[in-house]
């Protein structure tokens, strides 16, 4: 693990959307939409920044990433326009296979979820996010939202 592991982020990017309908049901639909996204390096690479913009839903958001190199792991913060405010982070690290998680607690619509983000597929021209919330202490997981991006042009 390094100040470089988000490197490979930085850059345009065209963002293919799949999120469910209900993040805590795992029947409900799929909706697919596509974002366009900005990040940067900052500090030697021991924080990464982004905006992505949701054309077709009228928001944007953002993710302010840090490394803290005492605990060997980064901190994930999201915020979007709607709220104005940075939910709680999630925390983890890539593994040398290049896979990386990512766990934090928070609510949704009133309940206390644990959130996973997984960092997967990537290359320097494709990158995958998943999100995923789990009710049941980690037993199960429910994966609400998907990130296929790939590099305009």
């Amino acid at each position: 693990m390094s100040t470089a592991d988000f490197d490979f982020l930085v850059g345009e990017w065209v963002v293919a959307n799949r999120r469910r309908t209900d993040f805590l049901d795992g029947t409900s639909a799929w909706e697919e939409f596509t974002a366009m996204s900005r990040a940067s390096r900052h500090f030697d690479g021991g924080a990464n920044f982004d905006e992505i913009v949701f054309p077709s839903l009228g928001f944007r958001g953002l993710t302010l990433r840090l490394y803290d190199p005492d605990r060997d792991e980064w901190s994930l913060h999201w915020a979007n326009n709607r709220s104005g405010t940075l939910f709680p982070p999630v925390v983890g690290r890539f593994g040398a296979d290049g896979h990386g998680e990512f766990y934090g607690d928070d609510t949704h619509d009133g309940k206390d979820v644990r959130v996973r983000f997984v960092w997967s597929g990537i290359s320097d021209t494709t990158a995958r996010w998943e999100q995923a919330f789990s009710v049941d202490g980690e037993r199960t997981w429910v994966t609400n939202w998907v990130m296929d991006m790939s590099r305009p042009g």
